[in-house]
C-alpha cells in the first residue's frame, strides 16, 4: 500500500468551507448525509450547488439510510455524485445495476459475523460502529480484528470513532483501503474544525507511508 492509495473520506459536510477544506488537505472523498434524522442532514440542492464548486477528482458520496432506489437514483442525479453509500437491509441482489459506485454499509455489533458480507458484489464496505438509532457519527469504535476479517471480502473502508489521535493506529492495524471520519473532526455536529482535520489526513497518511516503507 503507498500512502497516497489510502482512501480518505471526509463525510457530514454541510457546508462549502468544509468541502473545500477536505479537498485542499488532501482527502479523496467527501460525504453528504440525505436522513433527516440526522444531524448533519443536508438538502439535496444545497448539496449540488457545493458539489459544484469542488474539484472533479473529488469524490461526492451521498449517504442514504433505509432509502429505495428512486430516491437514491434522484437524488445522485441531481446532486452530482460519485457514489452512493447505504445503510439499510439491502441484500446482495438489491445493490446490482446501480449507475454509481456502491459502498454497502455495515454496522458492526459484538456479534457481527463477518460472514454476512461473503454474498455482496459492491464497490467497498464500510464497517462502523453499531449504536442503537444512530446511522454513523456516533464516535464509537469497535473491534478492529473483525475488520481485518473482513478484507477477505472485499475493499474495506473503515469508519467509527476514528480521531486524530486514533487513526494512524488504526491504518497500521487494518491495512483498510480506506478511512472515513466524521465526528472525529468536528467542532460541532455538521461543522468541522479545520486542525482537526488537517490532523487526521496527516495522519492517516503517514501511517499509509509507514506500512509501505516496513
Amino acid at each position: 500500500m503507498q500512502a497516497q492509495d489510502l482512501f480518505v473520506k471526509i463525510c457530514g459536510i454541510t457546508n462549502l468551507a468544509d468541502a473545500q477544506l477536505a479537498a485542499k488537505v488532501g482527502a479523496n472523498a467527501v460525504g453528504f448525509v440525505f436522513h433527516k434524522g440526522s444531524e448533519r442532514y443536508i438538502d439535496p440542492e444545497r448539496a449540488k450547488s457545493i458539489c459544484a464548486a469542488l474539484p472533479r477528482h473529488l469524490t461526492k458520496i451521498g449517504v442514504f439510510v433505509h432509502a429505495d432506489r428512486p430516491e437514491i437514483a434522484q437524488t445522485a442525479k441531481a446532486v452530482g455524485l460519485s457514489a452512493v453509500q447505504l445503510v439499510g437491509d439491502e441484500g446482495p441482489d438489491d445493490l446490482f445495476g446501480y449507475e454509481w459506485s456502491v459502498f454497502k454499509v455495515f454496522q458492526v455489533r459484538p456479534s457481527f459475523d463477518v460472514e454476512s458480507m461473503r454474498n455482496f458484489v459492491v464497490d467497498a464496505f464500510l464497517l462502523d460502529a453499531y449504536k442503537k438509532g444512530a446511522y454513523g457519527g456516533t464516535g464509537k469504535t469497535f473491534d478492529w480484528n473483525l475488520a481485518v476479517k473482513a478484507k477477505s471480502f472485499g475493499r474495506v473502508i473503515l469508519a467509527g470513532g476514528l480521531t486524530p489521535e486514533n487513526v494512524g493506529d488504526a491504518v497500521r492495524f487494518v491495512r483498510p483501503y480506506g478511512v472515513d471520519v466524521s465526528s472525529g473532526v468536528e467542532a460541532r455536529p455538521g461543522k468541522k474544525d479545520e486542525r482537526l482535520v488537517r490532523e487526521f489526513v496527516a495522519q492517516a497518511r503517514n501511517a499509509s507511508l509507514s506500512i509501505e516503507t516496513l
